[in-house]
């Protein structure tokens, strides 16, 4: 069908569902770069002979900042190397010592991405001047502008050292084989490396990081089946020799992300996957909460070898109350008597038999099966006071009801009537330092919680009738009982969903029916889409309303306790005056090293 909608604008959100194969990584333009160059005394690394030290913080193509300093090695400068750098004996010798320096430069570095010309050569020295001071190695992700140049730009120079590089690309700033110069030199370099990565599909850190090695992927030959795809939301479809569909995936942008799998992944499942496809179709979605959903249904709908999450497998569980005189719970497979007695759906028996263990820990439950009266003494949970058991003939029913009441309420309305007791039972355990049995009913507890969150998400938005939602990017959308029917994009073409790529949604019953394992996967999607995006989407209209629902479910999950950090060396004292340290311009910089905020112009 077609019309017209409006939405407001604003930064298209992350859709949820499986993530095994589809993270695109950090945007390059939210990465911050550290460029960086040393100079040396020319000798080995573990010789400890830098002599110094330069470095500049990149994002989004702007300066945020430099770093420069000369260091004593401690050491004679050869004269080979002072005719090369320009850096004298009598320049380092009122320098800082390396130590100090390295305090400084660790915290300028940070958690930035590093990057340098032939880094694996700054980042030898460096590495070790930091196990020789009792420093921890740089953990950073690093990023090599020379293997990056061989790459993309191979065959307009005839080499990559960074002088041929800076000379015939024009790059604002010329190498001098002065630390600084060299490094921002190196910055021009990635900005211009960037651009052209771009051209190849390359727009996050995990994809960048992976383009030296991507011309040598058994693969590569492939990349032409990635032509045609826009760059666009959607879902795209591996396909076999065959035609069949061997996985189905989500992307934002879907060039981009199919180029991607051939960047030098080195799990088994993607070069299997890999090997067998022959051919790449997409669907363009006019959001990424429509790809989302459709995701969804085309893995259902196709059960695509190579997906492993997302599928709506036929052996979803329930947990139910029966219908007797005195009622237990039981794991079943199908709902069968009134929904407000069923507990679910659970991914499979294992799961609903973990909360059926939660909920007889929590309240006495009967566990035997035997009938009222069939036996001379109660069972042995009754007999441990564990549970109620009517096999002895003395239980009364009214007393029994209300337990059975206070399972009905708990998971409907009154959370606290299930997880109150749990509470209580982990910390008289823990109490008395029985920390293993306090652990298995905090976990039980757990997956009371989670289930109830689950039925409360799901419920709330089935409940919400025609509800028509802005989304960003002036995008919108129209959910029936948190279903996904109708998606519109900028344009305001309005599209029926089961008519974009053939596959119906899931089928509903009614909020008052229980829903089967497939609605309550979508469901689910939508509603963490919702949640991740929330302060991004605007409620047009709806018939029921979006609600959450009261009060909060407590938090049981296990708590790891922070780590302290316990510096290797003693900070530098900072309360003391910094000698003045002569550089090439001549004007004093404080010791041991100045970082000045900057733009690049």
């Amino acid at each position: 069908m077609a019309g017209s909608r409006t939405g407001t604008t604003g930064a298209t959100g992350r859709a949820g569902g499986q993530a095994s194969l589809d993270d695109l990584g950090t945007p390059l333009h939210d990465v911050t770069f550290c460029v960086l160059d040393i100079e040396t005394t020319g000798g080995r690394a573990d010789d400890g002979g830098i002599t110094e030290v330069g470095a500049v913080r990149l994002r989004g193509g702007e300066c945020l900042g430099t770093f420069q300093t000369l260091v004593n090695p401690g050491l004679p400068i050869p004269p080979q190397i002072t005719v090369l750098t320009g850096i004298t004996d009598a320049m380092v010798v009122p320098a800082p010592r390396l130590g100090p320096v390295l305090a400084a430069f660790v915290e300028f570095v940070g958690d930035a991405v590093i990057v340098g010309h032939n880094v694996r050569y700054d980042m030898g020295f460096l590495n070790a001047a930091l196990e020789h001071h009792d420093r921890p190695r740089f953990a950073n992700r690093v990023v090599d502008t020379c293997a990056l140049a061989r790459r993309l730009v191979r065959d307009e120079v005839p080499n990559c050292r960074l002088g041929t590089l800076a000379s015939r690309l024009r790059l604002p700033h010329q190498p001098s084989h002065r630390a600084l110069d060299d490094a921002l030199a190196t910055g021009d370099l990635l900005h211009v490396l960037l651009e052209r990565a771009s051209g190849l599909g390359v727009l996050g850190l995990d994809d960048l990081l992976a383009l030296p090695t991507m011309a040598g992927h058994p693969q590569a030959a492939k990349l032409r089946l990635t032509e045609h795809l826009p760059r666009a939301p959607g879902v795209y479809r591996f396909r076999d020799r065959g035609g069949r569909v061997l996985y189905v995936g989500k992307a934002t942008d879907l060039r981009s992300r199919v180029r991607s799998y051939f960047s030098g992944d080195e799990r088994r499942k993607v070069g299997q996957l890999l090997r067998e496809t022959e051919a790449v179709d997409a669907v363009v979605c006019s959001s990424t909460l429509e790809a989302a959903v459709l995701e969804l249904r085309l893995i259902r709908a196709l059960d695509p070898r190579f997906n492993r999450q997302g599928r709506a497998r036929g052996g979803q569980a329930w947990i139910r109350l029966t219908d007797e005189q005195f009622p237990r719970l039981s794991v079943v497979r199908t709902v069968k008597g009134p929904p407000a007695d069923h507990l679910g759906p659970f991914p499979t028996h294992r799961a609903a038999a973990r909360v059926v263990e939660a909920l007889q820990s929590a309240l006495p439950l009967r566990r035997c099966q035997g009938r009222p009266g069939s036996r001379e003494a109660p069972c042995a949970p009754a007999q441990l006071g564990r549970a109620l058991c009517p096999c002895a003939g003395d239980l009364d029913a009214e007393v029994y009801a209300r337990v059975v009441d206070a399972v009905r309420t708990g998971w409907q309305r009154r959370p606290d009537l299930l997880l109150s007791p749990l509470a209580e039972q982990m910390d008289r355990l823990a109490r008395d330092e029985r920390f293993e049995e306090a652990a298995d009913v905090r976990d039980r507890a757990g997956a009371v919680v989670a289930t109830l969150r689950r039925r409360r998400r799901v419920d709330a938005l089935r409940a919400s009738g025609r509800t028509e939602l802005a989304l960003p990017g002036g995008a919108g959308a129209v959910l029936e009982g948190g279903v996904l029917t109708a998606a519109w994009g900028p344009d305001g073409q309005v599209r029926s969903l089961d008519l974009v790529a053939g596959v119906p949604p899931p089928a509903d019953d009614g909020p008052d029916a229980p829903p089967s394992a497939a609605l309550t996967a979508e469901v689910l999607c939508v509603a963490g889409w919702l949640d991740r995006a929330a302060g991004r989407v605007r409620v047009v209209e709806s018939t029921g309303g979006l609600r959450s629902p009261w009060p909060a479910l407590p938090d049981f999950a296990a708590r790891r306790p922070r780590p302290t950090a316990v510096p290797a060396t003693p900070p530098p004292d900072r309360s003391r005056p910094a000698r003045p340290v002569a550089g090439r311009s001549g004007v004093a910089t404080r010791r041991p090293a100045l970082t000045t905020a900057g733009r690049r112009r």
